[in-house]
């Protein structure tokens, strides 16, 4: 342009006053077009922009923005199906990289993804969406009128989902022996003796320390108090002891606070906070239960936010900040930990009508699916940054175990529509049976750990749920592929039951190898304790379901013999130190799964199979119900 080119004869840009005259001419001309073409950009930004605002009349700009809404509203009501669970946007609308320490911020931005995508997003509890200028933000509430119609919230609909289920969640109580009877009475009566003690000398810490009779807080739930009581609610309500029920739902609705500041478990908070959580509010349809859990789920989102959208194991819950476990390979996430979040989270964009959980799991989904897997098999490391594993590590224990899990119950609790999800599952059990099941000399079957392709032949008491997992998914396999399961399921349990058999208390240890002409038993004195775990009673329960082998039910009665005399003290159950021996020495921690997990699996193997049937309901990792997904009772509206 040549009033910006120097010419010659002539000064630069800052002389430009000395022109003659045919160059002002032509200068004034390059003004008056310039700022024309400015001025008329004004009306091409978006409606809801503040610079237009401050040019535009304010009557201009609402017409211009209730038009932009309104056309906005019905394409979004035109492409959302109440038969669908609601869409998330794509990948690239996610602030996935937005700074962890602004989780306000990042739920602001995930919201209005989601409402871009379908369904409104749910605002935070104590806010509401307004629409302004076209630009809908969550504001805190007031007493005010909105100065824009809002849409219509989204409303699950709890009693279209009671009546969708097949069986009553207490079951029919059909006529029975008075033997069983009385094996689950006894089982109730534990649960009680387990909750009064607690409640009379730790109610509100984490859990109960029974020789001391005080509380333990821990650190593993970032500031949050009562796990005791969110992972006992279900249980509690199922035995029907009402009045310790309300007991603990009068805690969660008066001292149950999340405003908290603290380093928590991404894991743990989901599987027993979420989890006992989602778990109550289906059973019984309480708000409490479903506010708290969408409250505490929003609050986990910014562990997500990483280059591939792989969690970090640890997380803030005030600041939103998260980072990976201090021994994790290189910074890792974990497997049992990224890989059991997707039942819980389907249910949050459920109740909340939010797609963002339930894309969250997805993509989770989507990194595993694109990465190699040795052999087939899935190492426990996985660098939340390159999506790549960090190092070949593969157990069906610890580390690993609850993620092949969620696999066959992410199937199961679609009501078997979710063939990704069952897929996975069939092809990482047959690598499994290929390179890790093994024989010993003694003819028990166990599944051995695989480091790099070297075999450590031991098995963690956490691998004992699988012997259930095997028996829950062979149900649908063909005949042949059928029968090849539940015999490897009923072998495995066999062996799990072989573990508790040959010690001195008739309880398990944590560990036990097969080596050195040892079979089933501990080895190492590290190994040698038993901290009131449930994953051996869970296979009895679930292998008693599938085939009703009253063996499961009387192994399931000596683990209790064996924790009415070993482990009950003056005030709760206690945990040993070796298994071994027969005065053995008590740990003093009354675990919160006892009473979510042990003695629940315990008492639904002397129930009759409707009681919270396998028809209706899986169970998390921290054996909290969930429904199975019969109906869209998810996509109901208020009006």
């Amino acid at each position: 342009m040549v009033v910006l080119r120097k010419l010659p004869g002539m000064p630069g840009w800052p002389a430009a006053l000395g022109l003659r005259l045919p160059q002002k001419f032509l200068f004034l001309l390059f003004l008056s077009g310039l700022l024309t073409l400015c001025f008329g950009a004004l009306f091409l930004l978006p409606d809801s922009s503040r610079f237009k605002r401050l040019f535009l009349p304010r009557r201009a700009t609402a017409s211009a923005s209730s038009s932009s809404s309104a056309s906005s509203s019905s394409a979004s009501s035109s492409s959302t199906r109440d038969t669908d669970l609601p869409r998330s946007p794509p990948a690239a609308a996610e602030p996935r990289h937005a700074s962890p320490a602004a989780p306000r911020r990042l739920r602001e931005k995930l919201r209005t993804a989601a409402r871009m995508a379908g369904p409104p997003a749910r605002t935070a509890p104590g806010a509401r969406q307004q629409v302004q200028g076209g630009e809908g933000r969550p504001e805190p509430a007031t007493g005010a009128t909105p100065a824009r119609e809002t849409r219509a919230p989204f409303r699950f609909d709890y009693e279209r989902f009671r009546r969708s289920l097949r069986h009553p969640v207490r079951g029919g109580r059909p006529g029975e022996d008075p033997e069983t009877r009385a094996r689950r009475m006894k089982i109730k009566e534990m649960m009680k003796f387990a909750w009064d003690n607690y409640k009379q000398y730790a109610l509100g810490k984490n859990e109960l320390r029974p020789l001391t009779k005080n509380g333990h807080i821990g650190n593993m739930f970032g500031g949050l108090r009562g796990a005791t009581v969110i992972d006992a609610l279900d249980t509690l309500y199922i035995m029907e002891l009402e009045e310790e029920f309300q007991e603990a739902k009068k805690w969660v609705e008066k001292s149950f606070d999340l405003n908290v500041n603290g380093e928590a478990s991404l894991f743990e908070v989901n599987i027993r906070y979420i989890g006992g959580l989602l778990a109550t509010y289906y059973l019984t349809g309480e708000e409490v239960f479903k506010s708290k859990a969408l409250e505490l789920g929003e609050k986990l989102l910014p562990a997500f936010n990483t280059p591939t959208g792989i969690p970090r194991g640890v997380i803030n819950l005030g600041s939103g900040m998260s980072w990976s476990w201090g021994w994790a390979s290189a910074g890792s996430s974990i497997l049992a930990e990224f890989g059991t979040l997707h039942l819980e989270f389907l249910h949050l964009s459920e109740l909340s009508g939010n797609p963002v959980f339930a894309e969250k799991v997805m993509n989770i989904r989507r990194v595993l699916n694109r990465v190699e897997k040795p052999q087939g098999l899935y190492p426990n490391f996985l660098s939340p940054v390159t999506g790549n594993w960090v190092q070949h590590h593969v157990s069906i224990g610890g580390l690993g175990d609850s993620f092949y899990e969620y696999l066959i119950k992410s199937w199961l609790m679609s009501d078997k529509k979710d063939l990704e999800a069952k897929k996975m599952y069939d092809d990482a059990l047959e690598a499994i049976e290929k390179h890790l099941v093994k024989k010993s000399a003694g003819g028990l079957t166990y599944i051995a750990e695989w480091r790099g392709g070297i075999l450590d032949h031991k098995m963690g008491h956490l691998a004992c749920f699988s012997g259930g997992m095997i028996a829950l998914g062979a149900e649908d396999a063909g005949e042949e592929r059928r029968q090849r399961h539940m015999d490897l399921a009923a072998e495995i349990t066999n062996t799990c039951h072989e573990s508790y058999a040959r010690s001195d208390t008739k309880l398990g240890p944590e560990a036990f190898r097969f080596d050195a002409g040892s079979e089933a038993m501990a080895t190492r004195l590290s190994e040698r304790y038993y901290i009131l775990r449930p994953e051996v009673v869970e296979s009895y329960m679930y292998l008693w379901r599938l085939t009703h082998d009253p063996k499961y039910r009387q192994w399931g009665w000596e683990v209790v013999k064996a924790l009415e005399k070993h482990c009950r003290v003056e005030a709760g159950f206690s945990g040993i130190r070796d298994v071994y021996t027969t005065t053995p020495t008590h740990d003093n921690m009354q675990q919160s799964f006892f009473l979510a997990e042990t003695l629940k699996y315990l008492y639904l193997l002397f129930c009759e199979d409707d009681v919270l049937s396998l028809d209706d309901w899986v169970f998390n990792t921290e054996a909290h119900p969930l429904p199975v997904n019969h109906t869209n009772f998810k996509a109901a509206v208020q009006q």
